[in-house]
């Protein structure tokens, strides 16, 4: 896309909690900020706006003191939000290109930085299963974002599973807006659980946060160290069978919402060529990644919860600023938080069983229809994408790729542009696109 790039100081891929933190400290300190979102609005999947506030403004939004605080400041602080942007590749040092969604349709754009702060958040990681792809069967924080786009709930029944503490944060949420939630199902043990949860005492706002929610479903059972192993239709909706190894429970629902904690969002930082540590960007103590110029924040540097992204964002915004000698004080801050965030991974860590659930007629890659039995025959992630296209649908492997991970311990080699799916007709809006930039959006391996 031979566009002309719309130029900045600092550029922040990302509007959630950690963006938004970075793009005020960088601003505060009279750096041109620009924010990318592919959302409509800033805040994140964890601050997603409800659309019945939106439609309804008599309507009272819900929002805790530190989220008014936060959307208040970021908005006050010159840095200019750019929503409905999707980064689809990084042609050269310094440049991103994007595709924005407008009126018209999708539209080519590229914006040209200094500094790059990658705050791109994570996403729920999907285990397969016998039934998890029939109607009914959904993320539980894909839900929970339905429900606040408009998807009807009430007295829909509904059955949350998987792990992380997401599980009951999502089914207050929809018990809030009128769900029928039936049951809770963690998978990690009471074991795991006990020595987190007393970990609580010193993060009070987290033990708060957690017994509210608690409080708030106390009528609906809470079981740990069960997890849902087969799905089946029936005629009034959906029937979740489950174990925890010794005994096996069926419940009937209309929805069953699962997932199992959360995945990084590194491919940005992959395709800029930054350093992995496992499964994370590394960084150091300023959330410098290998590539000079290019800082990030949140969640793809390890999942450790939204206080641990707060502070991570405001000591990139410090640095890409050239302040970085503020943020002495936020550097202890995060090392606690880091710490939760280990004792976070520790107690909701995938029990072997969950990551065995597939027989062979059971649908790992849902994009491209590939089934457990025709990845077993095959050795790596490149192997099987190129004798089945596992990964190689408009998810681009987002979905299935976390999955053959825990399946088979696969772990994916590269990542290409685009990175996420380019409509053809946006081509077409720009007359001097060169052949050179259409070769770089070739289906690739």
């Amino acid at each position: 896309m031979n566009l002309k790039p719309q130029r900045t100081d600092v550029l922040v891929v990302g509007a959630g909690p950690a963006g938004m933190a970075a793009a005020i400290a960088a601003a505060t300190y009279g750096s041109r900020v620009i924010v990318l979102d592919d959302n409509a609005a800033e805040g994140g999947q964890i601050w997603r706006k409800d659309i019945a506030t939106t439609l309804d403004p008599a309507r009272p939004e819900v929002q805790d003191a530190r989220q008014a605080a936060l959307r208040a400041a970021f908005h006050k602080s010159g840095a200019k939000l750019f929503p409905g942007r999707r980064v689809v590749d990084a042609p050269r040092p310094g440049v991103l290109h994007t595709i924005a969604d407008t009126p018209e349709g999708p539209m080519p754009e590229s914006f040209a930085w200094d500094r790059l702060i990658l705050a791109t958040g994570a996403r729920e990681r999907f285990l397969p299963f016998p039934g998890w792809t029939l109607p009914g069967v959904v993320g539980a924080g894909g839900l929970q974002a339905l429900v606040k786009g408009g998807y009807p709930i009430t007295g829909r029944r509904v059955i949350v599973a998987g792990t992380g503490p997401l599980l009951l944060a999502v089914a207050a949420h929809l018990q809030h807006d009128g769900a029928r939630v039936i049951s809770i199902a963690e998978q990690a043990s009471i074991s795991q659980l006990v020595p987190f949860a007393a970990s609580l005492w010193s993060h009070p706002s987290k033990l708060r946060q957690g017994m509210r929610c608690r409080a708030a479903l106390a009528n609906v059972p809470y079981r740990t160290g069960w997890w849902p192993v087969v799905v089946e239709k029936t005629s009034s909706g959906i029937l979740v069978r489950m174990t925890n190894g010794k005994r096996t429970l069926a419940e009937s629902c209309d929805l069953l919402a699962c997932g199992f904690h959360l995945v990084p969002n590194t491919e940005l930082a992959e395709l800029l060529g930054c350093k992995l540590n496992g499964d994370v960007v590394d960084v150091n103590e300023q959330q410098q990644t290998s590539v000079a110029g290019v800082f990030c924040a949140g969640e793809p540097t390890g999942i450790a919860g939204l206080d641990a992204a707060l502070v991570q964002g405001e000591i990139a915004g410090l640095a890409a600023a050239g302040q970085a000698h503020y943020s002495s004080v936020l550097r202890r801050k995060r090392a606690k938080e880091q710490a939760f965030g280990r004792r976070l991974n520790r107690a909701f860590r995938l029990r072997p069983e969950v990551c065995s659930l597939s027989e062979p007629e059971t649908i790992v890659c849902r994009c491209e229809d590939v089934n457990f039995a025709r990845l077993q025959s095959h050795t790596s992630w490149t192997e099987a994408k190129l004798q089945t296209r596992c990964g190689m649908g408009p998810c681009q492997g987002r979905i299935c790729g976390p999955a053959v991970q825990s399946l088979f311990g696969w772990r994916s080699t590269s990542v290409r542009p685009p990175i996420f799916p380019v409509p053809i007709g946006a081509f077409g809006k720009n007359d001097s696109e060169s052949l050179e930039d259409q070769t770089r959006f070739q289906e690739t391996q």
